[in-house]
């Protein structure tokens, strides 16, 4: 009897922790590039957080500019995509990041920053 009232206890347990929303960021660019040269950078991503539009936004942080935002996709049901082509002139590391956010309309002002992608470096020569 002590084991069926453990079993049962835990499964209580279980049933009341916080369900966690899954969801990720992928980004892809060339390592290197020539000043002058077109940059091709793209990120796809999604999550599974219930009453949420997305959207994603690539990022970029060279040249002592900081962190701002290139390009935003429109906001989607499901998994978004973002594609950014540009060239540097100057050399150096341009730095990319993609970031999801949920909105939930298309018109929301306060939108909810969901996940962040992985850093990716361009050296530009």
């Amino acid at each position: 009897m002590a084991v069926i009232g453990a079993l049962g206890l835990s499964s209580i347990a279980l049933a009341a922790a916080p369900a966690f929303a899954k969801g990720s960021v992928e980004i892809t660019a060339p390592h290197t590039a020539r000043a002058g040269q077109t940059i091709t950078v793209k990120a796809h991503g999604g999550d599974d957080s219930a009453g949420y539009l997305h959207q994603l936004c690539l990022e970029e942080n060279g040249f002592g500019e900081g962190w701002h935002q290139e390009i935003c996709s429109s906001a989607v049901k499901g998994d978004a995509r973002v594609t950014a082509r540009g060239a540097s002139a100057h050399r150096g590391n341009l730095e990319f990041r993609g970031v999801l956010y949920g909105l939930t309309g298309t018109h929301d002002k306060h939108p909810v920053r969901l996940h962040a992608s992985d850093v990716v470096t361009v050296h530009v020569r």
